[in-house]
Order: C-alpha cells, then structure tokens, then sequence
C-alpha cells in the first residue's frame, strides 16, 4: 500500500514538473516577489560561448528611490562554483554599488543598474575580462510624451527663410561651435556619443568590455513595465563559472518589504552545445560507468549461477540493484545527450531516467538495511525494531527522489528551488544514518553472542565482518556526502565532472566490496553452516536480534532427520 502511494505521488510529480522544465534555455517567471537577490543560474563558460539574457514585464514600486537603493543585475565570474563571488564577500552592502577595489583576485564584474527615470541601464564593468557586449545603445534625448510634442510645436517659432542653394558654403572653422557641428551628421541628427574611455567599439551596438568601462544601454517601457535584453560573448581571457543574479537591493534592509514582478528568458551555450563547461563529459562519463556497472552485474550473476546452492533471495536483489544502477546511467547519458543538443530534455527520456533513478535509490537502501539485519543470511524475520527502520527509510528515500526530481525540474531562481535543495539535504542526510542502525545492532548481538554462544571463534569471524561493512558503509557516505563535495568546490571549473566521476567510481567500489564480502561461497564466514549436531543445538544465538523470541525453529540433523526446538532467549 505505501508502494502504491510512493508511486502515485512520483507520477504526479513528473505530471506537474516536467512540462515546465527548460534545462538550459531558462525561463522563469516572478509574481509579487519580495527577495533582495534570486540566483537565476550559474554557467560554466569557455571562449567564445554566449549569454542572451531578455527582461521583461519588469514592474516595480514607483515609492522607491532607485538612485539610493538600485536595482538590477549582476553577472560574476568565479573561480570554484561561486564560492569566491564576490557577492559572497559583501552580504551587508548593495552588491550593484560595488567598487573594483572591492573585487577579489581582479575577478570580472559587470552590473546592469536600472534607471527608470532615465529609461536606462547603467552597465559597469571591471576585471580583466575580453568579453563582447551586444545591445541597444541608450539615445541621449529620451522620446518625449505626447503632450510635450504638442506643448512644444504651439510655442515653436514660424519656419524662417530657407538658405540660398546658389550660395557657397562656408568652410567650417574652428570655433565654439565646432564641437557642435562635429556631433552633427550631414542631415542634421545627432550622431552617437563616442565611445567611452575604456570602451572599444567594435562596430553599432557592440561593446569590446575592458577595465572599469561605462556604458548606457536603452530601457524600453511598455503599459507600466520595463523591458531590456543583452547578447555577451565571452572571451578567452574571461572565460570561467558566472553567477547571473538579480537584486532589488532595498529588500535587504530590516522593515522593507517591497512586491516587484519580472519575467526572464536566459540562454547559455558554449561553442559544442547547451551545457555547462562541468557538464559536458557528463553524457560520455554516465554511458561508460553504465557499461561498467552492467558487466560487474553479469559477472555477479555468474557468480550466483557458480554457486547456486548458497545462494539466497537477497543475492538477487543485489544483482537487481546493479541493473537497475546501470539502466539509470544510461538514461542519464540520454539525458544530457538532449539537453546538450536541443538545449532541453525529451520529457519521455527524462521521465524513465527519473524513475530508474527512483528505483535505484530505493534499492538500494532496502539492500543494505537488509544486509545489515543479516535477513535472509540466518533469518527470515525481521523484528519490530527492524521494520520500524524500512517503514522509515523506504518514504523518505521516496521523499529524498521526489526532492531531486523537483529541484531538477525547477528554475533556480524560483522561491521552491531552495526550499526542495534543503530537504533533499536534510533527508538524505537522515537515511544515510538510519541506514547504520541495523549494522550496528547486529554487532551487538554478534558480541554478546560471542560470550555467551559455545561457536565463539564463529561468532568473532561474523563480528568483524559486520564492523567491516559497518566501516564500509560509513566510508561510503562520508566520501560522498562530504568529500566529494569539498574536492568540487576546489576543482578549476571545467574538471568539475570529475565529482561525478569519484561518485560513480566509489559507488562502484562500494558494490564490488558489499558483494565480495557477503559473496554466496561455502568459505565465507556470514554463511558457514554448522559441521556436526551439537553446533546445530547452539546455532540460535548467532544473530538474534530479538525477531526470534518465542519463534520454533525447524533445523535438520546430521542423518536428515528433522526436529523441533524452542528459542531459550
């Protein structure tokens, strides 16, 4: 029954995400948000990849005084997965009031600053960088309102005499006014400010970025909200892991509580496709490991089939959870292989990676609870205690998949996305550490079966391979959950794949050790059968763990026969 409902509640969820998932091609929409900085997304980039990011439906409080608390966005690059922003150094200041002192290691930095009274976006960039700016250039005459082009029309003076089209014209000379008529073309308009210092211009509307430059972009406004959009071509002097944020910094102030909506569409590539520069080997890395993880599969089959008369049920859930490991990763490959490709996952390819994957999880700790309770090995039942542990395991690995499914499905600027992040952190941390309490009872039992059971020297051998897997398993959570990480947060940004890689590759390890320990061979000491009578009258307190209390037993003698004993515990 609580399959059932597990199941039901994982369709519901692909019904309800996945049609709103994006993946690289981002679009995320923001109703009466509060929140002083959204992370929108983080992007490894490698020379000459692009960004194109499009704002619109932009709506904000005309109460606020936007030339003291800003508004806008900030794109940064950082050198290990946006541990060393420099957002992340200036939690008490305005991040878009940000000065190039204040930048570590030169990083690059460019700030979007609204100014709606202006209709323009003031763009700040500093660090050594070489990217390419494409965008609308601000004009420096705002259009004006209707009323105005008719207020100044009814006070604008008659038409005068034309000039002469006989008369020679003068040669320019130079005066007060030359600079005047240099700003002027020959039909009389404006021409373009020239470039600021810093700034080169490569030709209209693109901007070579360099220190400190300055440079205005055009802010359209339409029906009440603001719209802008930028094209960024990333250079090879610049190329890194960004951070593209949005802040509203009055919101970060106590008391302040300020509604604003927007709508975005951000749209990472690099020069092979849509993923991230970390992500791109991912495709290659999960089709290899999913090769590897099938022939360990195959030949832990042939071990069974080898040695079929000491082989249990639980060796084959075993083999199954290798299988169902294997066929994950290759959904996983087809995966990003389409995300790489088209800039989105195909919904029926991420939907059966999403539940092989919920399979695997799940699997995956029912084995190893299983292992632990030493159930199949020397018991069939399982106590109380024991099955309060799978009652609580099992939903919140269900719970912990439902989690990453969502985070996967969902815009990391959204108000969810950080929400589901904590509790699949928070659960997975809490199965990880229920998963030990079968392992640890069973050493307990093993030890006071060790004083008081006649087979002690058994007894001892059962012990230490329990602290063995006990040891095993707590290796495995550590590297992974704690190691893993650290070493990614310290990796250059493009060898950031390899945490995937010692993921797969201690997983692996793990499979291979759990089989090899508790391998279905007549010298292995978790499954050695009593040699005479008298070890079978003494066999029952090898691992009890309280399941058997009161239970019959059936066991046969040495000539066949089969007889009855009550457990004396």
């Amino acid at each position: 029954m609580a399959v059932t409902h597990s199941t039901g509640l994982v369709v519901a969820g692909f019904l309800l995400l996945l049609a709103g998932c994006n993946a690289r091609i981002h679009k995320l929409t923001l109703e009466n948000e509060t929140r002083f900085v959204i992370h929108l997304n983080t992007f490894g980039f490698y020379a000459n990849g692009t960004l194109d990011v499009n704002l619109h439906s932009l709506r904000l409080q005309d109460v606020v005084d936007y030339n003291k608390f800003p508004v806008g966005f900030s794109l940064s690059k950082s050198r290990v997965s946006g541990v060393l922003s420099y957002t992340a150094e200036e939690t008490e200041k305005c991040p878009l009031s940000v000065t190039p002192t204040q930048t570590p290691n030169n990083e690059p930095v460019i700030l979007f600053i609204i100014d709606i009274k202006n209709l323009s976006v003031s763009v700040t960039s500093f660090g050594v960088q070489d990217n390419v700016l494409t965008a609308k250039p601000w004009t420096k005459v705002p259009p004006p309102k209707d009323k105005d082009v008719r207020k100044s029309r009814e006070s604008a003076p008659g038409p005068g005499p034309g000039p002469d089209p006989a008369a020679k014209p003068e040669e320019p000379k130079e005066s007060d006014d030359d600079k005047t008529a240099k700003d002027k073309t020959a039909d009389g308009k404006l021409q373009p400010e020239p470039p600021v210092e810093g700034i080169k211009k490569v030709e209209d509307n693109v901007f070579q970025l360099g220190k400190t430059n300055h440079l205005s972009l055009a802010l359209d406004k339409i029906s009440g909200s603001y719209n802008f959009s930028f094209h960024m071509r990333v250079g090879l002097l610049a190329e890194g892991l960004y951070n593209l944020n949005f802040h509203y910094c009055q919101n970060m102030y106590p008391g302040y509580d300020l509604p604003y909506s927007f709508s975005v569409d951000v749209t990472e590539k690099n020069p092979g496709g849509y993923l991230s520069a970390a992500e791109i080997p991912l495709s290659r890395l999960y089709i290899c490991m999913a090769g590897v993880f099938f022939t360990a599969a195959m030949v832990w089959v042939y071990t069974l089939m080898k040695h079929r008369y000491s082989v249990f049920k639980i060796h084959w859930l075993m083999a199954a959870l290798a299988f169902t490991k294997s066929i994950s990763l290759v959904f996983h490959s087809i995966n990003y292989h389409f995300i790489n490709t088209k800039g989105h996952p195909i919904e029926g390819w991420a939907v059966m990676y999403y539940i092989t994957h919920l399979l695997k999880g799940a699997l995956l700790f029912i084995t190893l609870a299983l292992i632990g309770t030493g159930w199949a090995f020397v018991k069939y039942i399982l106590s109380d205690k024991e099955k309060k542990i799978f009652m609580i395991v099992i939903p919140l690995q269900v719970l912990a998949n439902v989690a990453y499914i969502i985070i996967e499905s969902t815009e990391e600027g959204s108000s969810e996305y950080a929400l589901w992040k904590e509790i699949l952190f928070l659960v997975d941390l809490i199965c990880c550490g229920a998963i030990l309490f079968p392992v640890v009872w069973s050493i307990r039992h093993l030890q006071e079966a060790s004083s008081t059971d006649g087979k002690a020297a058994m007894n001892l051998e059962k012990l230490k391979l329990f602290r063995h897997y006990y040891v095993m398993i707590v290796c495995y959570i550590y590297f992974t959950r704690i190691i893993a990480i650290l070493l990614k947060v310290t990796m250059p940004f493009q060898w950031q794949w390899c945490y995937e890689f010692l993921v797969e590759v201690s997983t692996l390890i793990f499979f291979v050790l759990t089989g090899y320990k508790f391998r279905p061979a007549s010298n292995n000491p978790y499954l050695q059968l009593p040699q005479d009578e008298e070890d079978v009258e003494m066999d029952e307190v090898v691992t009890e763990s309280g399941a058997l209390e009161g239970i019959s037993k059936v066991k046969k003698t040495s000539n066949g026969r089969e007889r009855q004993k009550e457990s004396t515990l």
